[in-house]
């Protein structure tokens, strides 16, 4: 490797670790001591760098304290890419978001230490939450990508891969909450499972709707 390589590798490194230990000063501050009760300052204060520093990386303390969970949504899509091809698109999903719940070395959300709790603070405080559902929707956004490419269309002609993924997603998104109201730290697959038996079972009875209906039309 020459010189020239290895120094914007070096740089990259070090912006990451800065990255990191700035997401990781916010994440505890946060759930120490409150949201309103932290300042970017004394974010930037506890990693060791100044407030020019902390704004390179993130827009606001609420993007700082949820940087983590960034990455779910990332490796969800990986097991989406890896399912086997003839699975129906749901159901790929689905198992996706199974696969990354039982993955040891993803540390899902339930075995991550105090992501549960940072998840009931962003119950609590909306811009939080506001900031939580922008993660949401830029991995969605890679999943219909996904699904599409699974289905062999094109995502701006043809709607069933944004249909699929906000379904499944939405799934999650109840499961998550009911977890959290719940106040079982460890029961996120068994909320997670519970919330895909409903979607598979209010898809069936909107189908059968769909085909009682299609019946009556075409007799009347």
């Amino acid at each position: 490797m020459t010189p020239e390589r290895k120094i914007p590798e070096r740089r990259s490194r070090k912006a990451r670790r800065t990255r990191d230990t700035l997401a990781q000063a916010a994440f505890e501050l946060v759930l120490d001591r409150g949201l309103r009760n932290v300042t970017v300052e004394e974010i930037a204060e506890a990693a060791d760098v100044d407030r020019r520093t902390f704004s390179r990386y993130f827009p606001s303390k609420e993007a700082a304290a949820l940087d983590s969970l960034r990455g779910d949504g990332d490796r969800i899509n990986a097991a989406l890419r890896a399912r086997p091809a003839p699975e129906p698109p749901l159901l790929a999903y689905r198992r996706a978001v199974l696969d990354w719940l039982a993955d040891p070395e993803a540390e899902a959300w339930h075995r991550r230490p105090r992501i549960f709790e940072l998840l009931v603070v962003a119950e609590e405080e909306p811009t939080l939450y506001a900031v939580f559902h922008h993660i949401r929707v830029d991995a969605q956004e890679d999943s219909v990508a996904i699904v599409a490419d699974r289905l062999g269309v094109d995502p701006r002609q043809d709607i069933r891969p944004a249909v699929t993924v906000a379904a499944g997603a939405g799934a999650l998104l109840a499961a998550q909450a009911a977890w959290v109201r719940g106040g079982r730290p460890y029961a996120l697959p068994e909320r997670v499972a519970e919330a895909f038996d409903a979607l598979a079972e209010t898809a069936g009875e909107a189908a059968e709707a769909t085909e009682e209906a299609s019946e009556t039309e075409a007799t009347s």
